[in-house]
């Protein structure tokens, strides 16, 4: 499988969303952990997740302890698995998710999310979401705090615009990583953020790259070209959309999330669909 870089890691370029697997609605846990082993047998070794992925009753975490359970019971080599989670939102059913952003609330989430995970140092840990009521330096100085502790190897941001990518650059340096936006045919708002991390290095990484849990299977009906190109190579319109992003920039890696095994095995195989000029272009590239 194509690999890509996110800082010190190289990873494959199609990664795998737990989101769907904990929130309410998701899968029985058997089947999920079949689902994150189907996702390693596929060669997938970036694993996305966060301590808000949860359901009521569950509380912070669900989706870590889940990761962490799953990769536990594997039959197969998992040490090169990149598992990249997120800090500062909090569940909340209805919602909306209450947002935490201050260093010692960052600092105790991501020391929890370690726990939850079982390993010394987190991978990747990513700034879920701007809070409004702290300035965002300081957020992203917990961060630096927390490379220069050990906790964590590599920082990220997620939901983030340009200026403030460039304003945890400038703090951060190399420790930052990634930027995680939503990003795909139906919401491609944050092209000029993919844009911005292609100049500085950053992977980027695109949730909901196949347009949301609730859309993803429509992609042919919401975008037909995908769905043409899709027809012409014999594959699906998901593999298509994906391996349309991968195509924007070296610095890309989706995450597409999924709640059964085909749904991730299917996705994968984007990472090595190569797209003709002419094919890209009939996707509007």
């Amino acid at each position: 499988m194509r690999q890509r870089r996110i800082g010190s890691f190289s990873v494959s370029a199609v990664g795998l969303g737990g989101m769907p697997m904990s929130i309410p609605g998701r899968k029985d846990r058997a089947t999920s952990i079949a689902t994150i082993h189907a996702a390693l047998d596929a060669g997938v070794t970036l694993i996305d997740t966060a301590d808000a992925y949860t359901a009521p009753s569950d509380g912070q975490g669900h989706n870590e302890e889940l990761i962490a359970e799953a990769l536990a019971s594997y039959g197969g080599d998992s040490s090169s698995v990149l598992v990249a989670t997120k800090g500062g939102l909090i569940y909340a059913d209805p919602g909306p998710w209450t947002r935490g952003g201050t260093p010692g609330y960052l600092t105790d989430a991501a020391k929890q999310s370690a726990a939850r995970l079982g390993v010394d140092a987190i991978g990747l840990y990513q700034f879920h979401r701007p809070d409004p009521d702290v300035p965002y330096a300081e957020s992203i100085g917990a961060l630096k705090n927390l490379v220069q502790e050990g906790v964590i190897v590599h920082a990220g941001i997620s939901n983030a615009d340009t200026d403030q990518i460039r304003e945890a650059h400038s703090i951060l340096g190399d420790d930052l990583v990634s930027v995680q936006n939503q990003f795909s045919p139906a919401h491609t708002d944050s092209r000029a953020e993919l844009d911005l991390c292609a100049e500085l290095g950053l992977a980027f990484l695109p949730w909901s790259p196949l347009g949301g849990i609730h859309r993803a299977s429509d992609l042919a009906e919401d975008h037909s070209a995908f769905g043409d190109v899709a027809a012409e190579l014999e594959v699906s319109p998901q593999q298509v959309a994906l391996a349309w992003e991968l195509s924007l920039a070296d610095v890309v890696v989706p995450i597409p999330g999924a709640s059964r095994p085909p749904s991730i095995i299917d996705s994968a195989k984007a990472a090595d669909l190569k797209l003709s000029n002419e094919q890209l272009a009939n996707l509007g590239c």
